[in-house]
């Protein structure tokens, strides 16, 4: 696998377009949540998705070529002030089409059909009656459940459309017309809770499109290489590199893009996981596996004394993010003429950080926890449209090896957004411990390639428990563990009673301030995958 990214590391993005021609489907983008996810899903039919705005013009379309166009969802009603800007001509392309949501809705309003507030909203897992004489449809059953959320709806199809599913109370959950290529859906067949939405975006994408599926994650590696050439040219890059998937990734990815001219700057902020940060330098230092310029910069006092006191999550993540910026700056002037700051943000980072149209869920530090300042002509980010698995699967397509590869995931803010409240060193030190003893169990009952991201996290609830005849007053442990693919939804996962009841005693038997182990139930959403 890494023979091919090697081969083609010395090639402009010129050349490697050239070689590199694939199929494309191309999302245009009206604001939604889930706009990502749509093009993940195109991937996974192993077609090459492409998102691009609302206003990207028709004269660019044509120039692209794409087999099929999708629509997205989004906040705004079609009808009146809030309806987005879009190009009529875009249905004279002769091009097939499906809209999902909002984008079912415009279809339905620019071609002469109606669209209306509905009488009743609909959100959530909702049973869908599908028509069997539609092709698209006739894939799923009778009945099956999808993923619903709007409050308009489609009153009256276009001229030339079938109505080809519907729920009690939404007279059009899905119409096409077949002659034209057009296809819509009300439901959101992108997200995982639509059972067999799956179904719905491969007909699109390879019965009607035509599609053949000549893209793979290889291929996502060698272009990123080449336009990160062609973008550092002779400049210099620093990484901002914790250890972690995504940063270890991009770090690899830049690496074989720009060489020498890359420095991977490590700040231990003393919030790491038990003995993490001697186990980075082992790896990316010296004597590692990889011939790079590496920095460790030892700044754990620094941020203890930044987060004193403070309690509320958004201020510690803000508060860690500009310390890190602040501390990448000094190292960049001690090199000397950086103009690149790379950063291993992921899709799910973008989405909670509220950047776009979304709302803020929380501040990742190197999304929207970065200060309004940053002293870099540039920040580089290269895995941005990338989930957490597809991260995975482009670092082995790297050459990177699976232990690393395959960590378990770990936020930029590190222990801080796992402690509720103050972050201390004591309390560091007891997180550090009960979640090492928590991920060594889990590996020994051989559930820690099973479960999507699983650590211990410090509750600020302190109780009364009797430890040797003698009371004491301590902390409580909490213990998480999801099952998720990509990191937008998660369920908790099922661990069986005799794993959690051996790590329970060992965490209140080795652990010091600790009396109570508690496992946390909660999905997303609609809690998130990290306490803060």
């Amino acid at each position: 696998m890494t023979k091919i990214v090697i081969d083609i590391e010395s090639r402009t993005l010129g050349e490697v377009s050239k070689i590199m021609k694939h199929e494309k489907i191309l999302v245009i983008d009206f604001g939604g949540q889930y706009n990502q996810l749509i093009a993940r899903r195109v991937r996974e039919n192993h077609v090459f998705a492409e998102i691009q705005s609302h206003t990207f013009s028709v004269e660019k379309i044509k120039e692209m070529n794409p087999k099929g166009i999708i629509f997205t969802g989004g906040p705004n009603s079609v009808y009146g002030e809030s309806a987005l800007e879009y190009n009529q001509e875009i249905f004279e392309l002769g091009i097939p089409i499906l809209g999902i949501c909002y984008g079912a809705q415009l279809m339905a309003h620019a071609l002469g059909g109606k669209v209306e507030t509905a009488p009743t909203s609909e959100y959530g897992k909702t049973l869908i009656k599908t028509e069997a004489s539609s092709a698209m449809m006739n894939n799923l059953q009778r009945e099956t459940v999808m993923w619903m959320s709007h409050t308009d709806y489609i009153a009256q199809v276009p001229k030339g459309f079938v109505i080809t599913a519907h729920t009690d109370v939404c007279p059009v959950a899905a119409m096409e017309c077949v002659e034209k290529k057009f296809y819509a859906t009300q439901f959101h067949p992108e997200v995982d809770h639509s059972v067999e939405g799956d179904k719905i975006l491969t007909y699109f994408v390879k019965e009607v499109c035509g599609c053949a599926g000549d893209w793979e994650m290889k291929s996502l590696a060698v272009e990123t290489i080449a336009q990160i050439k062609e973008k550092v040219g002779d400049g210099k890059a620093l990484c901002a590199l914790s250890g972690g998937v995504d940063s270890s990734v991009a770090a690899v990815l830049m690496s074989k893009a720009v060489g020498k001219q890359l420095t991977c700057v490590f700040v231990d902020h003393g919030l790491l996981r038990k003995d993490e940060g001697d186990e980075v330098e082992k790896i990316f230092g010296r004597e590692g596996h990889y011939d790079l310029n590496f920095i460790r910069v030892n700044a754990q006092q620094r941020f203890y004394d930044a987060l004193k006191g403070v309690t509320e999550p958004e201020k510690k993540r803000k508060i860690i993010g500009e310390l890190f910026i602040r501390v990448f700056e000094e190292e960049a002037q001690k090199i000397g003429a950086v103009d690149f700051l790379v950063q291993g943000t992921i899709y799910p980072d973008v989405i909670e950080s509220g950047l776009g149209k979304s709302a803020v869920i929380k501040s990742h530090h190197n999304v929207g926890g970065l200060p309004d300042c940053v002293d870099f002509k540039e920040i580089i980010e290269p895995l941005r449209d990338l989930f957490k698995d597809e991260v995975r699967e482009l670092g082995l397509e790297l050459g990177i090896p699976e232990n690393l590869v395959f960590r378990q995931p770990f936020p930029g803010p590190g222990l801080a957004v796992r402690i509720v409240g103050e972050v201390t060193e004591e309390k560091v030190k007891i997180v550090q411990n009960a979640d090492a003893i928590y991920r060594e169990e889990i590996a020994i009952a051989g559930l820690d390639r099973k479960i999507g991201q699983y650590f211990a996290g410090l509750t600020n609830m302190r109780s009364v428990g009797v430890m040797g005849d003698f009371r004491t007053y301590d902390y409580a442990v909490a213990l998480r563990a999801v099952m998720t693919n990509d990191f937008m939804t998660a369920e908790a996962a099922n661990i069986p009673w005799e794993v959690l009841d051996k790590v329970t005693r060992r965490i209140v038997n080795e652990v010091d301030h600790v009396n109570r182990v508690f496992y946390d139930c909660t999905g997303k959403p609609p809690g998130t995958i990290e306490f803060e």
